[in-house]
């Protein structure tokens, strides 16, 4: 009785704390979807597998002294049950996770294949251009280009063509939940919208040779009026 007392009362403080351990705010929309699918996973897996180390507690609490077992008895039922019940959250499961595969910042080369090349018409493009060992940010629509610092703006979306000179890179930038790999003779995309102003951190996610663990930058999202001011300030000195 009083292992299985533990047993519960731990139980209450690991979904107690797992409730209170709300995520902190998204800084974009790829990573406020991100978010919302790995929450609605872990209200799914945490009652499972509370549930399933519940029965294992019990049973070999209950049948510790158990000489002499017994064979267990068919139960058409109850295997019925399990199995359906199993199907179902995995049709949960693929369903949460392919609503946000669909979404067109977490995928964007299959939306705009689908919407078709005027898709992001309306977005910021920015050119990345990824080699042996850094970055190069390419603005078109103000010809400003920078190296190891990446400029967006808040609440706008951006959309990033990528291309690399040598080996396969990925472009990652855990806090805005962008990542896409990127091939050689390939112009990738990835899109995202940043709604927090403040500085991050990119990093290459791709073992691409000696320098690897050196190959990131910083980027900073600004408001869109701070964002404007950067970049005429920035044509201005190139020009």
């Amino acid at each position: 009785m009083r292992l299985r007392r533990r047993v519960i009362q731990a139980s209450l403080v690991v979904v107690g704390l797992s409730l209170l351990a709300a995520p902190a705010t998204a800084q974009s929309v790829n990573r406020a979807a991100i978010d919302d699918l790995n929450e609605q996973l872990l209200y799914v897996a945490l009652p499972l597998t509370l549930f399933v180390e519940l029965t294992l507690v019990y049973v070999i609490y209950r049948f510790r002294n158990n000489d002499d077992p017994q064979p267990t008895v068919d139960d058409p039922a109850l295997e019925v049950t399990w199995t359906a019940a199993t199907g179902a959250i995995l049709v949960f499961v693929g369903v949460s996770a392919f609503v946000v595969m669909a979404n067109p910042y977490i995928t964007p080369a299959a939306a705009q294949a689908a919407d078709g090349d005027d898709a992001f018409a309306d977005d910021t493009e920015i050119d990345v251009l990824a080699y042996q060992w850094g970055w190069e940010f390419s603005y078109a629509e103000a010809n400003v280009t920078t190296e190891e610092r990446l400029v967006l703006p808040a609440d706008r979306n951006v959309t990033f063509r990528l291309q690399t000179t040598d080996v396969i890179h990925a472009i990652y930038i855990p806090q805005l939940g962008v990542k896409q790999d990127i091939f050689p003779g390939r112009t990738m995309t990835a899109r995202t919208r940043a709604t927090d102003p403040g500085e991050y951190r990119l990093y290459c996610a791709e073992m691409c040779g000696a320098g690897h663990s050196k190959m990131d930058a910083t980027v900073v999202v600004k408001n869109q009026s701070a964002y404007d001011a950067w970049l005429e300030n920035r044509t201005a000195t190139a020009g």
